[in-house]
């Protein structure tokens, strides 16, 4: 579980309760971080966790062989799409 280094950076600020405040302090200080450091590495890993899960689709068997059919087998341009095609 890495962030990505760069030599560039920017600030987001955020305001929180003083127990959550006290909290994340002493996770931090149990996992040996700062709390920017803390609050990045786990900001950035749910991050990475909720745009894969919108990113990714699952399919049971019979639909992922059902898609890959109509992959490979595409059905005949119909008007429409040939009409839609003819715009670009």
């Amino acid at each position: 579980m890495t962030t990505p280094t760069h030599t560039e950076s920017t600030r987001i600020n955020l305001r929180t309760s003083p127990e959550a405040k006290a909290l994340i302090e002493r996770a931090a200080a149990l996992m040996g971080t700062s709390v920017s450091g803390f609050m990045l590495q786990n900001a950035y890993e749910a991050a990475r966790r909720i745009v894969a899960d919108n990113d990714t689709l699952m399919l049971s068997q019979r639909d992922f062989e059902a898609f890959v059919a109509a992959c490979e087998n595409p059905p005949p341009p119909n008007p429409a799409l040939r009409e839609l095609m003819a715009r670009r």
